[in-house]
């Protein structure tokens, strides 16, 4: 495997790699003091800037105020994400596409490897990789031939062998490279807007077992603004009573934000968990919320 290298490479259209590190450390700020709806002031002096730039730089990362924001965060948001979540993904199939919002989610085209190439380990495949910039922090992007294989995120530079070594231990007898030159176009396309085409999905590769590719393309019927529980996404898969198990292939989903598990919820409207961290969770149901 080649070395990990420290240079980040920017992907078009998102925001410097700085802006993340603040807007995070607000989200925690917000997150734990969510009931007090703290004042703009507060928070601004929270991540050390005045409020007319925390205002004018969250507003650019998310596309929503704080206030909004602080709005989306509440329970009674998430459980309006959830409203007719039990029939949500019939009605999708049944439609044809994954959902009326037609920023991200129509514009996805992707394939599995058969249970035997998984069973393989990733033998015989070969792995290009990097890390990008993006509004979620340092995004670790890696392609093969057929498409994007991988997509996660790392909090700070320190972060990212870790970050590396848990994708590749998914496929450890696979071929790695480090390109980011070559991973640059997937990871400008995947977190710019304007370069999601209908007539140019973005290719996606699936690898995993039979049944977490199930869950994902699961996943890939959400509708953008909506979610789903984890029973629901369990009854559409196989059983509502294996919700655990639907967990559990949730938090292995290999490309995330692309196939989206943050937007898998608890009944009750909890977040839940996510593998790449809570807040990065809340950060991207804000985000999309500002898109919405």
């Amino acid at each position: 495997m080649s070395e990990l290298a420290t240079q980040e490479v920017s992907a078009g259209g998102v925001a410097p790699r700085g802006d993340y590190a603040r807007v995070s450390a607000a989200i925690h700020y917000i997150s734990d003091n969510w009931r007090a709806q703290p004042p703009l002031d507060d928070i601004a002096a929270h991540v050390g800037l005045s409020p007319f730039h925390f205002q004018r730089l969250f507003k650019r990362w998310a596309g929503i105020s704080p206030k909004e924001f602080l709005q989306a965060l509440t329970l009674d948001h998430a459980r309006e994400m959830l409203k007719g979540s039990a029939n949500l993904l019939d009605t999708a199939l049944e439609l044809g596409m994954s959902g009326p919002a037609r920023l991200h989610d129509l514009f996805v085209d992707h394939e599995a490897m058969t249970p035997g190439d998984y069973k393989r380990r990733g033998a015989g495949l070969q792995m290009t990789y990097g890390f990008h910039s993006s509004p979620f922090g340092s995004a670790l992007v890696m392609i093969t031939r057929h498409g994007v294989a991988g997509l996660a995120f790392a909090d700070s530079e320190d972060d990212r062998p870790g970050v590396l070594a848990d994708m590749t231990a998914r496929w450890p007898c696979a071929v790695y490279e480090h390109d980011p030159a070559r991973t640059a176009p997937c990871a400008a396309r995947i977190f710019d807007s304007r370069r999601w085409k209908p007539e140019d999905p973005l290719k996606l590769v699936l690898i995993g077992t039979d049944f977490e590719v199930r869950v994902w393309e699961a996943l890939l019927k959400l509708p953008f603004g909506h979610a789903a529980t984890y029973s629901d996404i369990a009854a559409h898969v196989c059983t509502p009573k294996a919700a655990r198990a639907v967990g559990s292939a949730v938090g292995r989903n290999p490309i995330s934000f692309v196939v989206p598990c943050h937007r898998v919820l608890r009944k009750d409207g909890g977040l839940g968990g996510y593998h790449w961290g809570v807040t990065r969770k809340q950060a991207i149901i804000g985000w999309e919320a500002g898109r919405v």
